[in-house]
């Protein structure tokens, strides 16, 4: 059974119920978040004993921001619309990811999951499939380096890929100028203050291997095949891990139904999980296997 017809099974009361928004599940759910963030930055502001050890959870949860962006394309983190649309652009600044461009992006990933021509996020290349490539991914280079020229593209007006609307391409090129005029400002107070660097960049450089695996399990090692229950990953993990990633590790389920929120991801896999073909036993199982596929 394909995700087409696992959805299509699924009773409309229970769909309905699947889709239902809520305020509440995101606030609640950001909540936390923000103050796992707020105490690991106050660790690191007043010195506390042994402080330097912070740099890595502040770090970890500034990168995984990244996941309530991705939420936030699909409107779904909160039944507000103007809540996703002000999330989605202040999670933009920490973790240097427009958030306009970046809906039309992950929806043309979404359209093309996995084709290795067609989906933006493989960008006509394999995965790491070396020890060199893999390393480099997972230092964050690449992320670092596209984001930068995305950037610096889009301010400029240079907006050419076809999956980007034209009746977007004014606000892309906004958001892009106010994001580098945000980093210019950013640039500028380090040389009076270090605080930015142990409170925002070091954190997201030392953090950014840890997202680079996560990703990686979301699609790595999963056939070019139109049947998302095929083409993305469901990985099995712990509630610390579900909590930084929205729910995310239920990623076949997000792509088999991406009108589910977050909250409500654990109850579409309940549908879902007879009918996966790409799952993982955490994500050491699945470093471990793709580290062997290195290998080979």
């Amino acid at each position: 059974m394909d995700h087409r017809a696992l959805i299509a099974s699924i009773p409309a009361e229970a769909k309905d119920k699947l889709q239902e928004r809520s305020n509440s599940a995101g606030l609640r759910h950001l909540a936390l978040y923000v103050l796992a963030l707020t105490a690991t930055s106050i660790g690191i502001i007043a010195q506390a004993p042994f402080w330097p050890l912070l740099i890595l959870p502040q770090g970890t949860l500034l990168v995984f921001l990244f996941t309530l962006s991705h939420e936030c394309t699909h409107k779904t983190p909160f039944k507000s619309p103007w809540l996703n649309e002000v999330m989605g652009h202040l999670v933009a600044i920490p973790i240097a990811l427009p958030f306009v461009w970046f809906r039309y992006f992950h929806l043309a990933h979404h359209k093309w999951t996995n084709h290795p021509d067609n989906d933006p996020e493989l960008g006509g290349k394999p995965k790491p499939d070396n020890w060199p490539s893999l390393l480099i991914y997972l230092s964050g280079w690449s992320y670092w380096h596209g984001m930068a020229q995305v950037l610096v593209q889009n301010a400029r007006g240079q907006i050419k890929a076809p999956y980007l609307p034209t009746r977007q391409h004014k606000a892309m090129r906004l958001e892009a100028r106010v994001l580098l005029g945000l980093y210019a400002m950013a640039l500028v107070s380090l040389f009076k203050s270090p605080v930015l660097w142990w409170l925002w960049l070091l954190p997201i450089l030392v953090g950014q291997p840890f997202l680079r695996l996560y990703l990686l399990a979301e699609h790595g090692l999963c056939p070019p095949v139109a049947n998302m229950l095929e083409n993305s990953r469901t990985t099995f993990t712990n509630r610390l891990i579900r909590f930084l990633a929205w729910n995310m590790p239920y990623h076949a389920e997000h792509h088999a139904f991406p009108n589910v929120p977050f909250h409500q991801l654990p109850a579409l896999h309940r549908w879902t999980r007879a009918h996966l073909r790409s799952t993982s036993d955490g994500y050491s199982d699945f470093t471990s296997a793709y580290i062997r596929k290195v290998r080979n």
